[in-house]
């Protein structure tokens, strides 16, 4: 189970979106910028368009295994994310499809699926999600609505640190850079049962006057257990016809979430 915990995880959040020409340059903080207009700006930054398709090169390493996976994926914003992953490019090994509703799953390798809430993502990731926090966190926003949390302002030379309180039961780091006002880094930890999410993103480039992350690191830990992953895109078509081929195998046995 936990080689399919390492797959789902993957295929799960390496859709970050990105394509371009042009790097990011560097910026310099502001020291008299406000909380309210970091937050504001990175808002509005968010990538605009209908739909997406791309082809992804990612890898994942625990302590047990190392594998190679690529993934195609298929976008319709705020109403659909579709995933179909190979192993080493070539084996068919499992696709997803979620919807606000409902998040659908289904790998060949052991012949089973799921069908059901966001309870399956939300334990396997250590935090409650639903399609608005999974889309966030796939298009580099913030996981969480940051206007509506208590988050400390610090700085370095060149991002905007977000932070909650110590004291909080969750808590969440927000990186954002100076020069796009895209995140660098986001964190989200569940101090009491030892779990935490951790993405880095690089190699930010414009396209069509928006910023796109191209390279992702992601690092998952469940008690003991950690999962790394890296993710580069390959190809990106934006606003294309796309659609959405799922249909879960007969025969295949249900994974349930207790």
């Amino acid at each position: 189970m936990s080689q399919l915990k390492s797959i789902f995880v993957l295929i799960s959040l390496l859709f970050l979106v990105s394509c371009g020409t042009k790097k990011a340059v560097t910026g310099t903080v502001s020291e008299n910028v406000s909380t309210k207009s970091i937050i504001k700006t990175h808002n509005n930054s968010e990538a605009s368009f209908n739909t997406l398709q791309a082809r992804i090169k990612g890898s994942y390493k625990t302590e047990d295994e190392d594998q190679s996976i690529s993934i195609s994926v298929r976008m319709e914003k705020d109403k659909a994310i579709w995933m179909s992953a190979k192993l080493a490019g070539i084996i068919p090994l499992a696709k997803v499809y979620i919807t606000p509703n409902q998040v659908q799953y289904y790998e060949k390798i052991e012949g089973t699926y799921f069908d059901g809430d966001f309870s399956l993502l939300s334990d396997w990731l250590g935090m409650e999600l639903d399609f608005n926090k999974v889309q966030n966190l796939l298009l580099g926003q913030a996981i969480y609505p940051l206007e509506k949390n208590e988050l400390s302002l610090s700085f370095t030379a060149t991002d905007y640190i977000l932070k909650s309180n110590e004291s909080s039961l969750l808590k969440t780091m927000f990186a954002i850079q100076s020069s796009n006002f895209r995140l660098k880094g986001q964190r989200i930890e569940r101090v009491a049962k030892n779990e935490s999410v951790f993405i880095t993103y690089e190699d930010y480039e414009e396209v069509q006057k928006q910023w796109f992350p191209k390279k992702i690191k992601i690092i998952v830990t469940q008690e003991e257990k950690s999962t790394q992953i890296e993710v580069d895109y390959r190809d990106i078509d934006l606003d294309e016809p796309v659609s959405f081929p799922f249909s879960i195998p007969s025969g295949y046995k249900e994974i349930t979430v207790e």
